[in-house]
């Protein structure tokens, strides 16, 4: 059984004890692939620990950056206590249409604020409305604005508020400093951004699983 074989066998072991079926995840996966929207959703264990983490920083607000289909915001806004809000950032029309049929599938339209554009031109709409300082901010849209994205994050929150980065390792290309690949790139300099950013503590984690070798970056703000 070669590696990649071994870490999805372990990530369904996982799952198949620790994340039960729920239709309306599963429902949400399914029109996602109908609909032709790539497949970089997390995976269910990866969905799961995001609730999980929200729930540890008792988040009451969530900021999503690259919504998809809504599978990682279901995950998200089922974290939220009740009057909790998540607002979501998807910069493709069909995308987002796909993300709006299974949030409200999954009963939490109430709940989600699902804004179409380019992150980085709603995101100045978010301050300029006086939004608030969210709790929980998750990354994961094109990996080349992500220090764009970062400073953007580090604007809207406060201190305590938990930040994470997904899809940092990129194969192990983070690790190759004459990488020309603006995805490696862009990661690099979040990383960078965030070692030498007084405000936060930060840490990164490299994940195998079914999802391939990959990890994620995690931030704590410290100080407002």
């Amino acid at each position: 059984m070669d590696f990649e074989t071994r870490w999805a066998a372990v990530d369904a072991y996982f799952a198949d004890r620790l994340v039960p079926p729920d239709p309306l995840l599963d429902a949400a996966l399914a029109d996602s692939d109908a609909a032709g929207l790539p497949p970089h959703n997390v995976a269910p264990n990866q969905g799961k620990l995001l609730m999980l983490l929200a729930q540890i920083a008792g988040a009451r607000t969530v900021l999503e950056v690259g919504t998809l289909g809504g599978y990682s915001t279901i995950w998200l806004a089922r974290a939220l206590p009740p009057g909790g809000r998540l607002v979501t950032l998807e910069a493709d029309p069909r995308h987002a249409e796909v993300a709006r049929r299974n949030v409200e599938r999954a009963g939490l339209s109430g709940v989600v604020d699902l804004r179409v554009g380019r992150a980085l031109d709603t995101l100045p709409g978010l301050l300029a409305e006086g939004a608030g300082r969210f709790d929980f901010i998750f990354l994961d849209a094109d990996k080349p604005s992500n220090p764009a994205y970062l400073e953007w994050a580090l604007r809207l929150s406060r201190r305590g508020t938990v930040i994470v980065a997904d899809n940092v390792v990129r194969n192990g290309a983070v690790a190759d400093a004459d990488s020309a690949d603006p995805n490696v790139l862009g990661v690099r300099r979040m990383c960078e951004m965030l070692a030498a950013e007084p405000r936060v503590s930060a840490t990164a984690l490299q994940t195998v699983g079914s999802k391939g070798w990959d990890g994620f970056a995690l931030a704590v703000v410290t100080s407002d």
